[in-house]
């Protein structure tokens, strides 16, 4: 029996895969959600639309709801997309020389594993942003299979990397990495490059602030922009109390009972500062600017606190394993709650007509018996570091494009880890809590890139073996002409 090559082969991958994350849409119908997936609808429907998360986003939850009454289309397209983006990067790691059986193979089983499947079918703007990063991947290792940049590779990338932007507030920052390591290992089109790098980073961020404003749309509240200076702010609190005079104090005290500060100064998360009820997000918008000042001289006074801050609270994106015996230091993975209630509770956002569609409705009780199980199981601790910590994928996808690189004297093979990269240096810099979400993407990629490994080896290998074999009859025959010409020269 032959296997399917070309489109066909792409087409068999798409619907297997299809088909796997079509079973956790049904078992989890309409979705898995969690409180900010509240929020998304909340303010679409009572108004005013704000743009704290993704307008994008917001958007499409809203045409759901007022068009079908309901949120599974929302998932369903995710679970098409996301079939069509792995099956892409698959594809174009095919082109670049990875293995095709063992590739196709880690592409139809990679949606039976909960951080993907699971994923997939949850109402978060993390998911169609993951979706994006994969298929930059997969235009990346088109470039590294033409060992150039094509101009249809570059319209597509561009369109890719501004939807990275609409759909996560940090997606200018992931995008401007990744340009930046793109245009240090392509030899062509790097002007152009650049050129889409820089339109596609600042764009999402002139519309989020000039332009949607003029529609009506609120910018982002103050302290959901700097909520994370705020968090170094509490962290300094609690470790350098000695750095806050009585002015200092006072700021605090205007926003927040100075024990909020202290409890809420844990480095892994900002939740236990701001998302409680003594923690006035008014005030701390009113006093942001003052705020922001205390923030910058403490940098300034003792720039290792704050780093190591920031660098504490990026564990996500680059320790491997978590810290359950510390607060907020554990991975958070997904929610399962079955109903909207259960997260936010009544009065908690601005309620509206149908909220009830944020509550679990199988369409498959027999498939949810089967899911709901595996993905708990999923969720040990034991499992955490494997499935669900980004960072382990992210060092696997440079080990396979190092050696992917070296092996086939191809330095564009490196491109193609260049989103992990900027996801993980965005990661790192600027994030508030030890979420799975934030650092998905590097699971699926790093998943695709392993077939390159035993690839690579074997090419490299192979090719160490020919130069030592042809070195060898070399060395006689160099050995053999210096006796002649009465030289002794050492084999």
């Amino acid at each position: 029996m032959t296997r399917p090559r070309g489109p066909w082969a792409a087409l068999a991958t798409f619907l297997a895969v299809q088909a796997v994350l079509g079973c956790w849409w049904a078992a989890f119908y309409p979705g898995l959600f969690s409180r900010d997936s509240v929020l998304y609808l909340s303010h679409t429907v009572v108004g005013p639309w704000v743009s704290d998360h993704s307008v994008l986003y917001d958007a499409i939850l809203w045409l759901s709801f007022t068009e079908t009454g309901d949120l599974g289309a929302v998932t369903f397209a995710q679970t098409t997309a996301m079939a069509g983006a792995l099956t892409f990067l698959a594809q174009s790691l095919k082109a670049l020389g990875a293995p095709r059986r063992l590739t196709t193979v880690v592409a139809v089983l990679m949606p039976l594993a909960p951080p993907v499947g699971a994923f997939t079918v949850t109402l978060w703007k993390d998911v169609p942003f993951t979706i994006c990063a994969v298929a930059i991947a997969g235009v990346c290792a088109r470039f590294a299979a033409a060992r150039r940049v094509t101009g249809l590779g570059l319209a597509g990338l561009g369109a890719l990397m501004l939807a990275l932007g609409l759909f996560r507030a940090n997606g200018f920052l992931v995008v401007g990495v990744a340009v930046v390591a793109l245009v240090v290992v392509v030899r062509t089109a790097r002007v152009r490059l650049l050129l889409v790098g820089t339109v596609t980073a600042a764009l999402p961020l002139v519309l989020t602030n000039v332009v949607l404003p003029q529609v009506g749309i609120v910018a982002p509240a103050k302290t959901y922009v700097y909520h994370t200076a705020f968090g170094d702010i509490a962290v300094a609190f609690r470790d350098r109390p000695r750095l806050f005079g009585t002015r200092d104090r006072a700021l605090l005290e205007s926003v927040a009972p100075l024990d909020r500060w202290w409890w809420g100064g844990t480095c892994y998360t900002i939740n236990t500062l701001i998302w409680r009820k003594d923690f006035s997000w008014q005030q701390a918008d009113a006093h942001a600017g003052e705020l922001l000042g205390l923030w910058r001289r403490l940098l300034t006074e003792d720039p290792r606190l704050i780093v190591d801050a920031r660098l504490c609270r990026g564990s996500i994106a680059w320790r491997p394993v978590g810290d359950p015996l510390m607060t907020g230091g554990s991975t958070y993975r997904l929610s399962l709650r079955p109903t909207a209630d259960s997260y936010v509770g009544p009065g908690k956002v601005a309620d509206f007509p149908g909220r009830w569609v944020y509550s679990l409705r199988p369409l498959s009780h027999e498939l949810y018996h089967v899911a709901e199980p595996w993905l708990t199981g999923s969720l040990a601790p034991e499992y955490d570091w494997a499935l669900w910590r980004g960072a382990s994928w992210a060092y696997l996808s440079y080990l396979a494009v190092a050696l992917g690189a070296v092996a086939r004297r191809n330095r564009y093979v490196l491109g193609v880890a260049a989103v992990v990269a900027g996801q993980q240096l965005a990661v790192l810099a600027n994030i508030s809590a030890q979420d799975f979400r934030y650092m998905a993407s590097p699971i699926p990629i790093g998943a695709l890139l392993v077939p390159l490994l035993p690839a690579g080896a074997w090419r490299l290998s192979r090719a160490l073996a020919r130069r030592a074999a042809w070195s060898r009859p070399a060395r006689v025959l160099t050995r053999c002409k210096s006796l002649i010409s009465g030289k002794r020269t050492p084999l």
